[in-house]
């Protein structure tokens, strides 16, 4: 059984129509939550490695261009119909995200653009987002185009590196599913990691902002000392007046009654 699919792989990747099929399956990942589709570019590249097929540059070419087109497709579609506009948009896992995203563009743009590549519900997201909050398509362009080339760059390197362990260079199929395997690990590591390194520049512009505002607030004391808050236990302007009222002790009110 192992060997008929095993043969049956082989067939498919040095056939020319292969790349067409991969070609729209990188391209809807880029606005549909699907599979992952690195894991497709790790198993492919971990089965170069044992027969030479599929051409590995075309392979890369061909998930390049339909990564970036996908990305802008959903670039596009943020910002013409929002990120609320179908059914699987509204659920609240998905609006989480959305949220997410929205609050992390804002802060750090480019950053998150480049890290969402790798986060494969994040991209996403990230896509809509970026459209839905008119964030500038030509910077988003290039930014995600260099997202999506690091990102096959990466995906390939995974599928090579996982594939050259000796006991499996006789097994193309099972070099296949530990490649497959190690992606999906090393993908939640890496999310993982994107997500405290977010959470810890956030910490740390928030203790910049704490510092910045209490420089100013010395700055402005010194500078204007007469804005100071008063002292509890100086005299207030009116306490004479009381204090007297306090000595005279009844009213001639109550002296009448």
């Amino acid at each position: 059984m192992l060997d008929v699919i095993d043969h049956a792989i082989l067939h498919a990747a040095g056939q020319w129509w292969i790349y067409p099929i991969l070609f729209v399956f990188f391209f809807v990942d880029g606005f549909a939550m699907i599979a992952p589709s690195e894991t497709l570019i790790v198993a492919l590249a971990a089965y170069w490695r044992h027969t030479g097929e599929p051409n590995l540059w075309i392979l890369g070419a061909t998930a390049l261009l339909g990564a970036m087109a996908g990305d802008n497709v959903a670039y596009l579609f943020g910002r013409k119909i929002g990120t609320d506009r179908w059914r699987w948009m509204r659920r609240p896992r998905v609006q989480k995200v959305f949220s997410w995203a929205r609050h992390e563009l804002d802060k750090r743009g480019a950053v998150l653009i480049f890290t969402a590549r790798y986060i494969p519900w994040g991209r996403v997201a990230v896509n809509y987002v970026a459209g839905s909050t008119r964030f500038r398509h030509r910077t988003f362009f290039w930014l995600d185009a260099f997202a999506c080339l690091t990102w096959v760059g990466y995906s390939l390197g995974v599928g090579l590196l996982t594939s050259s362990f000796p006991w499996l260079h006789h097994n193309p199929l099972l070099s296949v599913v530990v490649a497959v395997a190690f992606a999906l690990v090393l993908g939640v590591i890496l999310d993982h990691a994107i997500t405290v390194l977010h959470r810890w520049r956030d910490a740390k512009e928030a203790e910049q902002v704490a510092t910045r505002a209490a420089v100013a607030h010395r700055t402005h004391r010194s500078q204007h000392p007469r804005d100071a808050e008063p002292d509890d236990y100086a005299p207030h302007p009116h306490s004479s007046d009381g204090s007297a009222g306090a000595r005279r002790g009844p009213s001639l009110e109550l002296d009448r009654d």
